[in-house]
C-alpha cells in the first residue's frame, strides 16, 4: 500500500507541475499536447479511434481536445477516402512546429525534475518500476488488455510505458 500511495503521490506532482508549465509557457493543455505528441510519433493521419487507442481515452474526450486544436490551427480533420464516416486527423506545419517547441522544453523540464539524481538512479528505478508492471501483468493478464486501460483513464496524463 505504502508503495503504491508513493508512486501515485510523484506521479501527481510531476502531472501538476507539467501541467503548470505547460499552461503558462504555451497556453497548451496536457491532453493537446498528448495528442500532437502521438500525431507526430504516428508520422500519418490517423483516425480518432486510433489516437484514442493510444493515448487510452475514450473518442468523447477526445473529440473536444482535437476540436480546439484544429481551431488554432495546429490539427486538420479530412474524411477517410475508404470509408466517409471515418475522420482523419493529421499536424498541419503550424502543429508540428507547436509540437517541436513544446517537445524540447517538455523534456528540458523533466530533466530539471530528475536532475538530482545520478543517470544510473535513474536507469535503476526504470528497471525497478519495469519489473513491478511486469509483475502485475504476470499475476493479473487483465491488466494488460487495451479496454482495461482505456477504462481506468478518461483524461490523458500519459503515465504509459511500453
Amino acid at each position: 500500500m505504502r508503495l503504491w500511495l508513493r508512486l501515485l503521490s510523484l506521479h501527481n506532482l510531476i502531472d501538476s507541475e507539467l501541467r503548470r508549465r505547460l499552461q503558462e509557457r504555451f497556453g497548451c493543455t496536457l491532453p493537446q499536447f498528448d495528442v500532437l505528441s502521438e500525431l507526430q510519433r504516428a508520422g500519418e493521419p490517423q483516425t480518432m479511434s486510433q489516437v484514442s487507442r493510444q493515448l487510452m481515452v475514450s473518442n468523447g474526450n477526445l473529440t473536444g481536445v482535437v476540436d480546439r486544436l484544429e481551431r488554432e490551427g495546429s490539427v486538420r480533420r479530412e474524411v477517410s477516402a475508404g470509408d466517409r464516416r471515418v475522420q482523419l486527423v493529421s499536424l498541419t506545419s503550424a502543429g508540428q512546429a507547436r509540437f517541436t517547441a513544446i517537445a524540447a522544453e517538455h523534456a528540458a523540464w523533466l530533466e530539471e525534475l530528475f536532475g538530482g539524481l545520478a543517470r544510473s538512479e535513474l536507469d535503476g528505478a526504470v528497471d525497478e518500476i519495469h519489473a513491478l508492471r511486469d509483475l502485475v501483468r504476470q499475476r493479473h493478464p487483465s491488466t494488460s488488455q487495451p479496454a482495461a486501460r482505456k477504462q481506468a483513464r478518461s483524461v490523458t496524463s500519459r503515465p504509459r510505458t511500453p
